[in-house]
């Protein structure tokens, strides 16, 4: 990958971009708060500095790392009991969250023996921490009235079959007329709904008519029905037009990734970004939302490689309209184990992490010194330690994949610390994720590698 050049850091970042390595160490060991552990009350009380914001975002460095998951777990906790948070959104599919959201809020008795995060990589929302945490909220929502129950919702794009069987199973419901008409629209995509990527593959190569035009209008007439009365304006009917959305972003979605990685990329962060909007506008001017996703996500992309080549991200739109009102938490680690698949559809493997590399931002936290800690550079006094993150290093991200022999290549891109996030928790060695096994003669789903590393 190619990095920018001097002279467009110097115009992005000031000649203070520069800085002597050396100096970096030093000042990360100086500001480092370091962690208890995890499983002590003071852990997730260090969090309460992130109390007044309106969306905190905590990101990991993988998408198969036991400490990555229970530590958002823990921070998660406190924001909801002490600082009113109300709103769970992860990067996972929404009609299989919806099935977790159900659980957590009394409105179904369980929510793991169902068909739910089946599709690879199972392991990443279908673990024990996930699991764990489910039952400490159904616990905690348990003692709240309905209204004040917190959520537990899904961001991403890729649920095509399973959102329109929602948006179908929620007409018949309320109205089989509009149902009818439903299925008339959905027909366009019904070739396609178990393999999505050969319907962008015939659109965008082989002249297949797109069906973008009657996934949109379906759209608009459930709001066009909500807004004249036809349909109430519940849960139910935010929950289908939700998966409506999803249906009309997955269209997109499928004919994208066949123009380039850039615009496939933009459009499922734009679409994680407006599901989070419409959850923050459909709770009300009390909403308080903790985002679960990839530091590739949840950093902003514009202090990136990634950002310099085209691509935005969530993070980066969510710094964009809340402003100081969203925090975004990064998370690192020098080695351990993680799960991870060689290639996309296979086998989950536990995989020994390597060293990080001397040119990075791990082995800056490394060389300073603290096993685990938090270090947060929004403090206007800490002019200097930002001053040092301000410097392009590269930073790892291992997805669901996991290539150790080509690892530079596949793992690494250019980042400016101090513009990607506010803050970053390092956990030296960590484990790899609890991952739950799927019921017995359950076929996973097939779907489409994600760009890039698989996040």
């Amino acid at each position: 990958m190619n990095s920018p050049s001097h002279k467009m850091m110097e115009k992005l970042y000031g000649k203070q971009h520069y800085v002597d390595r050396e100096h970096i160490a030093p000042l990360l060991r100086q500001y480092a708060e370091p962690l208890p552990d995890l499983d002590s009350p003071a852990f997730a009380q260090m969090f309460d500095r992130y109390a007044d914001a309106r969306v905190v975002m905590i990101g990991e460095a993988s998408h198969g790392t036991s400490d990555f998951y229970q530590a958002r777990a823990a921070i998660t906790q406190r924001l909801i009991e002490r600082h009113g948070f109300n709103i769970v959104a992860v990067e996972a599919d929404w009609p299989d969250a919806g099935h977790v959201d159900q659980y957590v809020r009394g409105f179904a008795h369980t929510a793991w023996k169902r068909h739910i995060f089946s599709r690879f990589p199972t392991w990443m929302w279908r673990n024990r921490e996930v699991k764990a945490f489910a039952h400490w909220l159904h616990r905690h929502n348990h003692q709240q009235d309905p209204d004040r129950r917190v959520e537990f919702r899904g961001l991403d794009v890729y649920s095509l079959r399973n959102s329109i069987h929602e948006v179908l199973d929620y007409l018949d419901r309320v109205d089989p007329h509009l149902a009818q008409e439903a299925r008339r629209r959905y027909g366009c995509l019904t070739p396609w709904q178990d393999e999505p990527s050969l319907y962008g593959h015939f659109v965008e190569r082989g002249g297949v008519m797109p069906c973008e035009q009657p996934v949109v209008e379906q759209l608009n007439v459930m709001l066009a029905e909500q807004l004249a009365g036809l349909i109430r304006n519940d849960e139910s009917f935010f929950n289908a037009t939700q998966n409506a959305r999803v249906v009309m972003a997955a269209e997109q979605y499928y004919r994208a990734i066949y123009r380039g990685s850039t615009a496939s990329w933009n459009l499922r962060d734009r679409h994680m970004f407006d599901t989070l909007r419409a959850l923050l506008e459909h709770r009300g001017p009390q909403a308080k939302a903790v985002v679960w996703a990839h530091n590739s996500h949840i950093g902003n992309a514009g202090a990136t490689e990634m950002g310099w080549k085209g691509q935005f991200n969530i993070g980066q739109l969510c710094r964009s309209a809340f402003g100081r009102d969203v925090v975004l938490i990064g998370m690192a680690t020098d080695r351990g184990q993680v799960a991870a698949a060689d290639d996309w559809d296979g086998e989950m493997r536990i995989k020994d992490i390597r060293p990080s590399r001397p040119d990075s931002w791990e082995h800056q936290f490394l060389k300073a010194g603290i096993a685990a800690s938090l270090t947060d550079w929004r403090d206007p006094q800490r002019k200097e330690l930002r001053r040092v993150l301000s410097t392009p290093l590269l930073e790892r991200a291992i997805g669901v994949i996991y290539r150790p022999e080509s690892e530079r290549l596949s793992h690494y891109f250019e980042s400016v610390l101090a513009e990607q996030f506010d803050a970053m928790i390092w956990i030296e060695q960590t484990k790899p994720v609890n991952a739950l096994p799927l019921p017995k003669n359950q076929q996973l789903e097939p779907e489409d590698e994600t760009y890039p590393f698989g996040v």
